[in-house]
């Protein structure tokens, strides 16, 4: 189990938990014509999350191929879908385990209130450049103490705009996909605009340095004010 139970983990998470101000929805989707080496460890750490939540975190469980799946985009499996007070593209494909179990829990905090904490010259730049769909892909191993950096900037990109779609991707677990990007160090960051490899980029950096990259592969050179911001890093 890549999630330890100890006693003080639970009462820890109960007591963030206790700060969720709405419910918040985490669809799980697998595929069962696949081998799936992590699927039941995965729902192990959603039944966690639920149990210590006081009802606020509901699970709910979907197949590739369904309607839920469709609907949302999702393309690999295992994946888990973060929806709080509004349905975001906040996504983690393969096991949100050792340092990404914290992203994910953050990420619940975030989607309960869906006020995350980004600068609003960021926030500007976000949704009035980022037009079209655009894919910010993270790749990351749970044993990676940055990784999780890299997916919470991703993860909160795409709370401010439903254009973005943010994805943790699991390098071991979806190693296909790692080697076609090349992942040799993580986290790797890969932005796509409507479907294309646009923007490429290693390590976890400053959310002001994120979204000019992100401006970048909507050839949006970055405005002043996010210049600015950039400056004083």
């Amino acid at each position: 189990m890549p999630v330890e139970y100890d006693e003080e983990l639970v009462e820890e998470l109960r007591r963030v938990f206790a700060r969720l101000e709405s419910k918040v929805r985490l669809l799980f989707f697998r595929d069962p014509s696949a081998e799936c080496l992590y699927c039941e460890d995965i729902e192990q750490i959603l039944e966690l999350l639920s149990a210590t939540s006081g009802g606020k975190i509901v699970v709910t469980q979907h197949t590739a191929g369904s309607e839920e799946a469709r609907r949302y985009s999702i393309d690999l499996y295992p994946a888990i879908l973060v929806h709080g007070i509004d349905e975001w593209n906040v996504r983690f494909f393969g096991i949100p385990a050792g340092h990404e179990f914290g992203a994910l829990v953050e990420d619940i905090l975030d989607a309960s209130t869906g006020r995350p904490e980004v600068s609003p010259v960021v926030v500007s730049a976000l949704r009035q450049y980022v037009r079209r769909p655009t894919r910010i892909m993270v790749f990351v191993t749970p044993t990676c103490p940055y990784c999780p950096l890299a997916v919470r900037t991703a993860h909160k990109f795409a709370m401010m705009n439903r254009n973005i779609y943010g994805d943790m991707i699991e390098a071991i677990e979806f190693s296909d996909l790692a080697d076609r990007y090349e992942v040799y160090a993580v986290p790797k960051v890969v932005i796509q605009v409507d479907g294309r490899d646009a923007v490429e980029f290693e390590g976890a950096a400053p959310d002001s340095y994120f979204a000019a990259r992100v401006l970048e592969a909507h050839s949006v050179e970055a405005p002043a004010e996010l210049l600015r911001e950039l400056e004083h890093l």
